[in-house]
């Protein structure tokens, strides 16, 4: 779908569906706004009558459709309630905009205009990326297996946000563009995770990211199983070593620098890509492991990131970091008990090999940062159950540096994409401490995903890191506005925003 941007009377737009915003209407006034109550003069008052009747109020999600039969270009007229203006946040518009095409959609139009509202709190550049991130994250849906899809319907081909002057609409273009770039990223996440373990494996996923790189001009190399030995990852090769389909170690780079330029700062994000998690030798409940396709969350939101920031081109040296395998159990997996030794010279006692990806990031990390030596290391990963009891699929959880997590707060918030701080202190890390091993790859129940993130951190190695545990906010059942069922592509957005804004901190 294409997003473009106009200034032009919407009673002009000649459009299958035209979509006006409103705020929350004065009770005691029942007033349309000015520029939707300019329009309904044309439509013979019909949404004027429509409020005083009672049947729109302005409330978020409040929808009237109107059909004015020539009486303006569009063939339909949808009154789209947007809640309380002094309540309004970019996600407001990003919710409005998801709703838009979505009304689209359910219509089966092929064109879509929105008159973007002006909101009180909301500058109009961040304004305009939210329209146009919801109706590209609204527009997504994942149906590629499907013989004959839900919605046979032709494509919704363009969305164009209206502006009342043209000196608004050229400062929303960019901004615009902006968001199409990222919400398109936080789309491709989503395709990946939402793939089925069969068809997404990890020489796949690494093969998807080589394509990705090719198309964006970002840098890709793939380590197999011989180099993943020669550079002893013996915690991927061991989460791996119960499957016919072997792991990988992905490496995405954007903005290196050329030889004699001035340097930028490098920042690393590592993603957990375990593309099927049956929890191996501790095999998981049959009920709900359909679900573990999506245990490459982490590793698909790093891919979605490093191609926004090929797209956007931002001025850093970004390097995203996969650590893929696949958890099987076979009489080649490993077992409970075992010492694995890793990368960085640690050694870890497996008790659950069901705690899994901390054993893979442990590689990945050493990886990124005996490699790179950046200013800031960040992973995501479907880490813990125990995230989604403490958080539920409101916010992730967020660990480590506290310069570092009070940054990926603030980003999540500004995107909607929330991660709320847990405490790792000392007693934490010592709980991690084995007494075969140096460490042991599960703490037991008690703060279990503090735990995790305490054993990360024996692996930053005195380099800012933070832990970002995506594991109740990875997926949903539950559709929203711009996002449907399945993968959400979680930490696109916000690790954006976070590298966007990294020089202005």
């Amino acid at each position: 779908m294409q997003v473009r941007v106009a200034a032009s009377d919407p009673a002009r737009a000649a459009v299958d569906v035209l979509v006006l915003p409103s705020f929350e209407l004065d009770p005691k006034k029942w007033q349309l706004p000015a520029r939707v109550a300019r329009l309904d003069r044309a439509l013979g008052g019909a949404l004027a009558a429509a409020v005083r009747s009672g049947d729109f109020r302005g409330r978020e999600g409040d929808a009237l459709t109107v059909y004015p039969d020539g009486a303006i270009a569009a063939r339909r007229v949808v009154l789209l309630g947007l809640g309380a203006n002094s309540e309004a946040h970019p996600d407001t518009l990003r919710r409005a905009a998801g709703r838009a095409v979505g009304a689209a959609r359910a219509r089966r139009a092929t064109s879509l205009a929105i008159a973007a509202p002006t909101l009180r709190r909301v500058r109009l550049a961040p304004g305009a990326r939210a329209l146009a991130e919801g109706a590209v994250l609204g527009d997504y849906r994942f149906d590629a297996y499907q013989e004959k899809p839900k919605e046979p319907s032709p494509p919704l081909a363009t969305t164009t946000l209206l502006y009342e002057r043209q000196a608004d609409a050229r400062s929303a273009r960019a901004p615009a563009d902006r968001g199409v770039a990222v919400a398109e990223s936080q789309n491709f996440a989503r395709e990946l995770s939402n793939q089925p373990g069969n068809a997404l494996p990890p020489a796949a996923l690494a093969r998807a990211a080589q394509r990705m790189a090719r198309e964006t001009g970002l840098r890709c190399r793939v380590l197999g199983v011989a180099e993943l030995e020669k550079r002893k990852m013996g915690g991927i090769l061991a989460v791996g070593g119960g499957s016919a389909n072997t792991p990988r170690l992905v490496v995405l780079e954007h903005g290196r620098p050329p030889k004699g330029a001035r340097k930028r700062p490098t920042i690393a994000l590592v993603g957990k890509g375990v593309t099927f998690d049956s929890g191996g030798v501790s095999i998981k409940p049959s009920a709900g492991m359909d679900k573990m396709k999506h245990d490459m969350s982490g590793a698909a939101a790093v891919v979605g990131t490093l191609r926004a920031c090929a797209l956007l081109k931002l001025p850093l040296h970004v390097v995203g970091v996969v650590g893929a395998a696949e958890n099987l159990p076979s009489g080649t997996a490993y077992r409970p008990g075992d010492l694995v030794r890793t990368a960085a010279g640690k050694t870890i006692e497996v008790l659950n090999t069901d705690a899994e990806g901390r054993v893979v990031l442990a590689d990945a990390l050493h990886f990124a940062r005996s490699e790179f030596e950046p200013a800031a290391m960040i992973d995501l990963a479907t880490l813990t159950g125990a995230c989604i009891i403490a958080l539920g699929g409101w916010c992730s959880g967020v660990m480590g540096d506290e310069d570092l997590v009070e940054r990926i707060r603030k980003a999540g918030e500004a995107t909607a994409e929330r991660a709320w701080p847990l405490p790792l202190w000392e007693e934490h890390r010592k709980h991690v401490k084995s007494k075969v091993g140096d460490l042991k790859n599960t703490g037991g129940r008690d703060a279990g995903a503090i735990t995790a993130g305490a054993f990360l951190s024996y692996f930053s190695e005195g380099t800012p890191w933070a832990h970002i545990d995506i594991a109740g906010t990875a997926d949903t059942d539950k559709p929203g506005p711009y996002q449907p069922a399945g993968a959400t592509g979680v930490g696109v957005r916000l690790l954006v925003d976070l590298l966007e804004n990294w020089r202005k901190a």
